[in-house]
């Protein structure tokens, strides 16, 4: 049976192992005598500063060192660059990654203010090869309090959920710089890392009732297994399916051959996913034709490696917030892999095709992008879209609100927030797929964060007050307990106890620093492998293409530039989508930024 942690906001204490303090003190002696002949001042948070601050009971001695952390924090955020997506001659982020880390380990408001700036940080920048170094440090660092101490507790807190969100943006853009065959010369470090992710194989069990943060230690675990080189043993604690051999449920499409040989072959879908938003940025006028390649490939979504599949509804998810035809695709492609998935477990038929057992993790990757559409969508028309559907939206929406429980089952008529929150809401019960649940959970979750986002947002108070008022039906109608958790959970991870449903008129201040969400990371994946898989006759790949620094002491350009030469990244297309793709040299028009909105908003 599952470990059963309640949500409560606690803090948990500083880590004093020896093994953690040699970490960091290695770790920062190391970054420190690297950027000492440029470092603008030094690091007033150390070991012995965190134990001081954590354990003095002197209530005089307590407010300096507030103080003192206080100050750390706002020269931290400034050389995070918080407010200029990471840029800019202040911006000094490896050495700010580190005071960070350090500022983590003191409780309270300092603990949770470091974890929000990092979170943000770790999402808003850009793809630089100098900060590779750095993030291993703040990789390890964090793997370390996620697998050593919180897994340790009875009780799930607020501050594990922090540690799982930063640890799944870390691995994710560690995936980016495999792709682009930057990763070779950092093998130490990702051997330093294999112990704790091997520790966190067996965390699987302690989360199963959130699958919020247990899909964030799967992506860390799958991608790890392909970075790393190595298996993870997956069947003993994340199948759902309870104990079956290891082999049956790793990635097959991978092959005998270790990777370092043959490559990394991308999926058709992430492939064409990536061509579609390739084809918005340039207003390219074959997007239809690469939207009806992409759909041909939606069998892929079935497939055990499912971890392509989730950056393809990732990038495919920022083409969505740009342009109505990328949406359709999008919800058409998960009303297609719902109903397939749903038909073939009912009919005990899912011996004899691919193993669904990651459906719930497409699920859920799909509820939370289509709730980033409906937030930071360009345009009103799709965020409504995203949230109502394209059709019979006044009926969908009276049914939903008023929680009507029909006298028979509904078919999946769409896939929109409100249509998938009626459709799981019909079929839950005790012994429903983990599918239906863990989608309805995952809706209802992101619902709530959708809520609290919105707060104080005039503009969008319509919108809001459809979101505030499907809650409070389901808050009142659904006696599930796991439907009601994922509401506790949401407002666990907000640090805020508070009721929602009481707090409608609430202003937020607009420095919160709380991120619910991530805005910009999909967005700088997807321009990455744009540049990738479909680069200009006269541009190169500039967001990892810098010279390396002195303090990074690794191998000369030179040499990384030969093992890049090395690298395989295999696409497997026809001859005739070659043909339609390959040749995209069309200008490029200005990047659209994640949150800019371009209409006004009209509820």
């Amino acid at each position: 049976m599952p470990v059963n942690k309640t949500p409560v906001i606690n803090k948990f204490e500083v880590i004093s192992s020896s093994y953690h303090e040699k970490l960091l003190d290695f770790n920062f002696q190391n970054l420190s005598n690297k950027k000492s002949h440029e470092s603008r001042s030094t690091f007033s948070i150390t070991n012995e500063f965190i134990l001081k601050f954590n354990e003095t009971q002197d209530p005089v001695e307590k407010e300096e060192l507030l103080e003192i952390a206080r100050k750390s924090i706002t020269k931290c955020k400034r050389k995070l660059g918080l407010k200029t997506l990471g840029s800019g001659k202040h911006v000094d982020l490896p050495a700010a990654w580190t005071e960070v880390v350090f500022l983590a380990q003191c409780k309270g408001e300092i603990q949770d203010e470091a974890l929000n700036m990092l979170y943000v940080s770790l999402d808003h920048i850009s793809f630089d090869y100098d900060h590779l170094p750095a993030l291993f440090f703040v990789a390890e660092s964090i793997l370390y309090r996620l697998c050593c101490d919180a897994l340790l507790r009875t009780y799930l807190y607020s501050i594990e959920m922090k540690l799982a969100k930063i640890g799944y943006l870390i691995f994710l853009r560690l995936f980016i710089y495999f792709l682009h065959g930057h990763l070779e010369s950092f093998q130490p470090h990702l051997l330093r890392l294999q112990p704790f992710l091997y520790a966190l194989c067996f965390s699987g069990e302690s989360y199963n009732q959130y699958p919020n943060i247990l899909l964030q230690v799967q992506f860390i675990l799958k991608i790890s297994e392909i970075i790393c080189k190595r298996e993870h043993l997956y069947g003993s604690v994340f199948s759902p399916m309870g104990n079956q051999e290891a082999s049956g449920n790793m990635c097959s499409d991978m092959g005998q051959l270790p990777l370092d040989q043959r490559g990394y072959e991308v999926n058709h879908l992430l492939w064409h996913s990536v061509a579609a938003w390739s084809c918005v940025q340039r207003d390219n006028p074959q997007l239809d034709d690469v939207l009806q390649h992409l759909l041909s490939q939606k069998t892929q979504l079935q497939k055990k490696c499912w971890l392509d599949s989730a950056l393809a509804l990732l990038v495919l998810g920022e083409a969505a917030k740009l342009n109505l035809a990328c949406l359709r695709t999008l919800m058409d492609l998960l009303r297609d892999f719902i109903s397939s998935i749903l038909s073939i477990q009912n009919q005990q038929e899912s011996n004899n095709v691919s193993d669904f057992s990651s459906a719930w993790n497409i699920v859920t990757i799909y509820t939370t992008i289509l709730s980033e559409i409906c937030l930071y969508a360009s345009t009103s028309d799709l965020r409504k879209t995203a949230l109502i559907g394209f059709c019979d939206c006044k009926n969908s929406r009276k049914s939903i609100l008023l929680m009507d429980k029909p006298e028979e089952e509904p078919e999946l008529r769409g896939t929109s927030v409100l249509s998938l929150l009626e459709y799981f809401s019909s079929k839950i019960s005790d012994n429903c797929d983990q599918v239906i649940w863990r989608g309805y959970y995952s809706i209802v979750y992101n619902l709530v964060k959708m809520s609290w986002e919105l707060q104080g947002d005039e503009e969008q108070d319509g919108f809001r007050n459809v979101i505030w008022q499907t809650l409070q039906k389901t808050k009142e109608c659904e006696k599930d307990v796991r439907i009601q958790n994922a509401i506790r959970v949401a407002q666990a991870e907000l640090n805020d106890l508070t009721d929602p449903f009481t707090r409608y008129d609430a202003k937020v201040a607009s420095d919160v620093g709380e991120e619910v969400f991530s805005k910009y990371l999909g967005w700088r994946i997807a321009n990455t492998l744009s540049s990738l898989f479909f680069p200009c006759v006269d541009t190169q790949i500039p967001p990892l293409e810098k010279s390396l620094t002195k303090w990074d002491q690794m191998k000369c350009p030179k040499k990384r530039q030969e093992s890049m030469k090395k690298r395989v990244l295999r696409f497997i297309v026809s001859n005739l989508e070659s043909h339609i793709l390959r040749c995209w040299h069309c200008k490029m028009e200005s990047a659209w930024v994640p949150g800019h909105q371009t209409e006004e908003n009209t509820n």
